[in-house]
């Protein structure tokens, strides 16, 4: 339950936490279970990458440093020889192209590229495009919902926070640009079924997506080995771990199902449900995270209620890197947006009892106004257009195109140039993400905000001239009768 209802029957088994309702089962995961998958991870995964970077070793800038087993070489002879490669190569490593190209010349990523190329038995193609469909059909409350509740909402997981924080991903300089790649990676997945097929775009993207998180994971537990405090893998697991790994892909689907787009007032269809969990199970299992609590609608959901109520506990960490995304996003395209707005979007989704652990401001009445405004105009355009199958056809047709134009092409984005989810972030010892402050020139005025303002004046108006007209017609019935 989204929003608190007045006549909702609480039992012994009913759970609240963070402004959600539900009944707590023998179904949902429990804590015990939760342990051994801090400590799980993708292995395969991990072994590829190890043996790539035999194969083709990675630049100088993607290299561990210190003490690690590709520290810089003492001999000048050898620091020369790197030099004069690094100076030879017109563009960055694509580990997916040398995954394909080598995958049956090598045992290990020859194991690993037929577990990503076979496709498993539970996929309905269909239903995978079903699902694509889906997420364009409530494509502005979905992208809506990434960014404010599965995003800068996630920041509440203590855990996970601690290794984005020593990424660096999230200070204010590049949050952004981390905001659009991670787009990038999910309209890849949503833009067409051949997208997501082996060989597709989206495939290798989710492909290029999991070579990183290994070596995330190997860098961060090799400065570990060497300086143990750095790290808490027996507080906080291993990084990227199978839970971890699990909560991203609840966040990307049953989040937005049964939080964000409810809190819009947004309601998606039954078989939308299972369609839309339905490709997001062969997303995590391209992913190498474990698919079983994907399996059906209400395991997804489950879990993801479980998540929710064990995992979500702020940190002064979670408090940084939540307000570094409203820092980065502030006045800038596309929306334009003001901080007091973006702060409004985050409490509307997450609630304030979240939002106050994560040291967000408390915007005004009037941006909770437009806030509202902003749900009006979804909700008329979002059923008006799902009630009619021809505009919804076109209406997902056109925005397949808008948002990856908008992420990928335009200059405010990725400026043309698609990500390959190179390991641009490397964690170090001195990398903890602080507290930052836009650089970039802000906007004065937002086009989204205006909009939102003038649905709400639209809506009063509309309601306000409903209420007179009822008003006298009660009037006028009454004179008759008396």
């Amino acid at each position: 339950m989204a929003w608190p209802n007045p006549f909702y029957r609480r039992t012994p088994n009913t759970r609240t936490c963070w402004g959600y309702t539900f009944e707590l089962s023998d179904q949902h995961l429990t804590p015990e279970q939760c342990g051994p998958l801090k400590q799980s991870y993708d292995t395969l995964g991990e072994e590829a990458l190890n043996r790539l970077n035999e194969i083709s070793p990675p630049p100088r800038k993607d290299l561990p440093r210190g003490t690690s087993k590709f520290s810089v070489p003492t001999n000048p002879d050898d620091t020369i020889r790197d030099q004069e490669k690094e100076a030879t190569k017109s563009a960055p490593r694509d580990l997916y192209t040398i995954l394909r190209d080598h995958a049956e010349t090598d045992e290990v990523l020859q194991r690993f590229w037929r577990e990503v190329n076979t496709v498993p038995d539970w996929v309905d193609w269909e239903q995978i495009r079903r699902g694509q469909d889906s997420f364009y059909r409530y494509g502005g409350p979905n992208l809506t919902g990434l960014a404010y509740q599965s995003l800068l909402g996630g920041m509440g997981a203590a855990r996970v926070v601690e290794t984005l924080a020593r990424t660096g991903g999230f200070s204010t300089k590049v949050a952004r640009g981390r905001l659009f790649e991670t787009t990038q990676h999910i309209l890849q997945c949503t833009k067409s079924l051949e997208s997501i097929q082996p060989g597709g775009d989206g495939f290798a993207s989710t492909i290029r997506v999991r070579l990183l998180h290994a070596a995330v994971r190997n860098r961060i537990m090799t400065l570990a080995k060497t300086k143990p405090g750095y790290y808490d893998v027996e507080a906080w697991g291993i990084p990227i771990n199978d839970l971890d790994s699990m909560a991203t892909i609840a966040t990307f689907s049953a989040t937005l199902i049964w939080l964000s787009l409810p809190r819009q007032g947004i309601y998606m269809r039954k078989q939308e449900i299972a369609d839309y969990i339905a490709l997001w199970r062969y997303v995590a299992y391209l992913v190498g995270c474990p698919t079983d609590h994907f399996e059906t609608p209400g395991k997804a959901k489950r879990m993801s209620e479980a998540l929710l109520l064990y995992e979500i506990n702020p940190t002064p960490t979670s408090k940084i890197l939540a307000n570094n995304i409203i820092k980065c996003l502030e006045g800038q395209p596309p929306g334009y947006t003001s901080a007091e707005f973006l702060t409004a979007s985050a409490r509307w989704l997450n609630g304030n009892d979240l939002c106050d652990e994560l040291g967000l401001m408390r915007p005004s009445a009037y941006y909770w106004a437009l806030m509202a405004g902003q749900c009006l105009f979804f909700c008329v355009f979002t059923y008006t257009y799902r009630a009619v199958p021809s505009w919804d056809a076109k209406k997902i047709a056109m925005l397949k195109k808008v948002f990856y134009n908008v992420i990928v092409h335009t200059k405010y984005g990725l400026k043309g140039e698609e990500t390959k989810f190179d390991f641009k972030y490397v964690p170090e010892y001195s990398t903890i993400t602080e507290m930052g402050e836009c650089e970039e020139e802000k906007a004065t005025h937002s086009p989204v905000e205006i909009r939102n303002l003038k649905t709400i004046v639209i809506a009063v108006g509309v309601m306000s001239v409903g209420a007179f007209v009822a008003a006298k017609v009660a009037s006028g019935i009454v004179r008759s009768i008396w």
